[in-house]
């Protein structure tokens, strides 16, 4: 017989004071994706940036997390509570 494994409850962060429920293990840039948000940075010419490779190379997917700026979202696995914020040109 097969017994059901009981998955973690979700956590809840903040985008934008946006409060977004996410699954344990979820990096911050899946989490945004999964919750239609696209929009992750402005560059410094004012164009809007996001996921790009999602894998850690471009840094496209640069944002401020709990206050730290250039953040990966790619790379970052989310904590409950985080706060995350856009990130605008170069910090």
């Amino acid at each position: 017989m097969t017994t059901r494994t009981s998955l973690a409850s979700p956590g809840k962060f903040t985008f934008e004071d946006i409060t977004i429920p996410f699954r344990p293990g979820e990096t911050v840039g899946s989490a945004l994706l999964n919750a239609g948000i696209l929009h992750l940075r402005t560059a410094e010419n004012g164009d809007a940036r996001g996921l790009l490779c999602g894998i850690g190379v471009c840094w496209e997917c640069r944002c401020v997390v709990d206050g730290k700026p250039n953040v990966r979202a790619c790379m970052t696995v989310l904590q409950d509570g985080m706060a995350v914020r856009r990130q605008q040109g170069l910090l």
